[in-house]
C-alpha cells in the first residue's frame, strides 16, 4: 500500500530515532562534555526587556531530561512580553534528547494553526534558520519561534538536529546541544507579534553565544 507524504515522515523519522540511538550507544566511551556558563546567570534586563523566572516543577525538568534550562518571561516598558525557554543537553547519548515543540506543544493543549520555516535576522552573525509556528487553545493564540544550536551551529530542521548530533559524536565525541524556543501572544495582530519576537530575538541572540558552547 502507497504510503502519502505524512506515512513517509513518521517512517523516516522512526528510521533516524533509531540509526542515531543505536550509532550512539556505539560509540560511548567517555564523551567529553564541554563546560558552561549557567543559564540562570543570562541577564534578568536585555534592550529594555525585563526578565522574570518561571521554573517548573521538578517531575517536568526530570521528564523533559535537560542538563540546564532558562524558562522566563520579560516584558518591556508597553506590557508586551516574551517567554524564554533555553533546554540545554550535556549529553544526548543516553536517551535524554531534545524535545521538539511540534510535540510539547499539542501535548499541552495548543494545536497547530500554521507553520513555517524562515530566515530570521539576529544582527551581526547575519541570518538564521528558524521555525515558526501559531498555536491555539481556545481563544488564545500564541506566535512561537525556535530553532536547535548545537556546538557553534544552528539548524532549524529536526532532521539535520540528529544528523549533526550523531556526526559529531563521530568527529568530535561531544552530543551536546540546546534548543531556544520564544514565544509571544498573537492578541489582535499577528504581525505586530512577530515583530515583536524577531526584535527580541536579535537582541538575545548575541548573548546566547556566550552561555551555550561552541
Amino acid at each position: 500500500m502507497a504510503k502519502g507524504p505524512l506515512g513517509w515522515r513518521v517512517v523516516v523519522t522512526a528510521g533516524l530515532l533509531l540509526a542515531s540511538t543505536v550509532i550512539l550507544h556505539g560509540l560511548s566511551h567517555g564523551e567529553r562534555v564541554p563546560s558552561h556558563r549557567p543559564l540562570a546567570r543570562f541577564p534578568l534586563e536585555v534592550g529594555g526587556w525585563q526578565g522574570q523566572d518561571e521554573p517548573f516543577p521538578e517531575r517536568i525538568v526530570k521528564a523533559v531530561g535537560v542538563s540546564d534550562y532558562l524558562n522566563r518571561l520579560y516584558a518591556d516598558d508597553r506590557g508586551a512580553t516574551v517567554e524564554l525557554y533555553v533546554g540545554y543537553y550535556e549529553s544526548q547519548r543516553t536517551g535524554d534528547t531534545i524535545h521538539s515543540p511540534k510535540n510539547c506543544l499539542p501535548g499541552a493543549g495548543w494545536e497547530p494553526v500554521a507553520a513555517s520555516r524562515k530566515a530570521l535576522d539576529v544582527g551581526a552573525p547575519g541570518r538564521i534558520p528558524v521555525n515558526e509556528y501559531v498555536v491555539q487553545k481556545g481563544l488564545d493564540r500564541l506566535l512561537v519561534i525556535y530553532w536547535y544550536e548545537s556546538q557553534g551551529r544552528v539548524v532549524a530542521s529536526e532532521y539535520w538536529g540528529k544528523f549533526w548530533m550523531v556526526a559529531d559524536a563521530i568527529s568530535r565525541n561531544r552530543t551536546d546541544g540546546a534548543l531556544v524556543r520564544l514565544t509571544t501572544p498573537v492578541g489582535a495582530n499577528e504581525a505586530v507579534a512577530r515583530r515583536r519576537l524577531e526584535r527580541f530575538a536579535a537582541t538575545i541572540y548575541p548573548l546566547l553565544n556566550r552561555f551555550l558552547p561552541g
